[in-house]
């Protein structure tokens, strides 16, 4: 009935669709890992929840600006023809690996309104850098025939990380927990597992195709073997989080500290039309500090 979705899949490429990839592990070691695994997933969404906090007293300002307006139409022609490609070559089931769900949040983040809403998302999306910086370190182009789809891997990929870095230069609603408070980084890899394990493999087992290598281990995993879900949640709960408070510990450097850079005295400043002061930011770092409501500190 979907065949239209994933029949388009490369199957001469090495561990990319088909049974053999699909009975990589058993049907029982599956279950098995899945429920075990799903143990933690819960763990960290529930103590993740409990513990997120966000800015009370910020003042959430409308912050329409040409960058915005650029990076938001860029970014809608890229995952649209990323959209016409995967249509064309009936490999639409593609659109749900992770990079592209992260697309769709940046496309929201710079479209929404102000609130506290886009606040959470901001910093849930953070945590799924790891994406982007994977996909250049170990690029999987194989299956892109056509130079402009493989063009639109390196530029959606590239403005992943280029969007999350001027939002941040934007600051306000776009601001951050404190480097120290790991509850957002916790909470954003128990939903990142959950929807590989719980959404991704229970779409890529019925049609064999190897979503986000949920099915088989990729031909140069270097922990490929039965257990190669295991290590792949151990090693990701360790580079997610830091990949995240490495990217905004650069972003802090560059954006208040970095003379040729700096546009701002720190970065839960509001640069709306022009920069703020630094009365401005005394008062804002007054007022989270009264608030006690994890307002972005590099203390």
């Amino acid at each position: 009935m979907f065949e239209w979705a994933y029949d388009g899949v490369n199957s001469s490429i090495p561990r990319n669709v088909g049974p053999e990839c699909a009975n990589y592990l058993t049907l029982n070691r599956r279950i098995i890992e899945t429920l075990f695994i799903s143990v933690f997933i819960i763990s960290f969404i529930a103590w993740g929840l409990k513990r997120v906090t966000l800015p009370k007293k910020l003042a959430y300002v409308s912050q329409d600006r040409v960058g915005r307006r650029v990076l938001l139409i860029l970014m809608s022609l890229v995952l649209g023809m990323e959209t016409g490609f995967k249509f064309t070559s009936r490999t639409v089931i593609y659109l749900l690996n992770p990079c592209h769900i992260t697309t769709a949040l940046q496309l929201y983040l710079l479209a929404a309104d102000p609130s506290p809403t886009v606040t959470a998302i901001f910093r849930i999306h953070l945590n799924l850098l790891n994406g982007p910086v994977l996909a250049y370190l170990f690029p999987e182009t194989e299956s892109r025939i056509i130079f402009a789809d493989k063009a639109m891997y390196y530029i959606q990929h590239g403005l992943m990380l280029v969007i999350p870095f001027y939002l941040l230069r934007i600051g306000g609603v776009y601001n951050i927990e404190p480097l120290s408070d790991m509850s957002w980084s916790i909470l954003s890899f128990g939903l990142n597992a959950g929807y590989h394990f719980w959404i991704l493999q229970s779409v890529a087992l019925p049609v064999q195709v190897n979503l986000s290598h949920m099915l088989c281990a990729a031909v140069l995993d270097p922990f490929e073997g039965q257990n190669y879900r295991i290590w792949a949640v151990t090693h990701q709960s360790i580079l997610c989080p830091i990949l995240c408070k490495l990217f905004c510990y650069g972003a802090d450097f560059f954006l208040t500290k970095f003379p040729p850079t700096r546009v701002k005295p720190s970065l839960e400043c509001t640069i709306p039309k022009k920069n703020c002061t630094y009365e401005q930011n005394e008062k804002l770092h007054e007022d989270s500090n009264t608030s006690g409501n994890g307002h972005t500190r590099f203390d």
